[in-house]
């Protein structure tokens, strides 16, 4: 299915400046139609739907652009190997690794909060800093 920008901001959930963001980082490639005359429209396809839902999900793992359009561009000149697939989703699962570490953290101080608060205050009151350090 081809889409043209507006369709496809929608169905991507961008805004049509962060498509054409995108486009002007190379991590989407459409495809110059022959609508438009002298200005051709670009066309978008469900695999470059697909590519920017997978840019929009690794910045919120805390991925950068940066390292988005390296990867992007590898797989176009190159494509991946097995072992640099793996090598990449390694990586990810090891920065989400230490994310879940931080959520966890997180969530002790605020259920200690909480208990805390709920027994009435008799207690000291939990400290961010001595939950996050017995995590270490």
């Amino acid at each position: 299915m081809i889409m043209l920008i507006g369709e496809f901001a929608q169905r991507a959930g961008l805004s049509q400046d962060t498509v054409r963001f995108y486009v002007r980082k190379g991590l989407l490639r459409p495809q110059t139609g022959s609508r438009g005359g002298r200005n051709p429209y670009q066309e978008f396809t469900e695999r470059d739907l697909q590519t920017a839902r997978i840019v929009r999900f690794g910045q919120s793992l805390g991925m950068s652009l940066k390292e988005l359009t390296a990867i992007n561009d590898e797989m176009v000149q190159d494509g991946l190997s097995d072992e640099r697939a793996v090598m990449l989703m390694q990586e990810q699962i090891d920065r989400l690794a230490g994310k879940a570490s931080e959520i966890n953290t997180l969530m002790q101080y605020l259920r200690a909060k909480c208990q805390w608060i709920q027994s009435g205050k008799e207690e000291p009151e939990p400290s961010f800093l001595c939950i996050a350090n017995d995590e270490e």
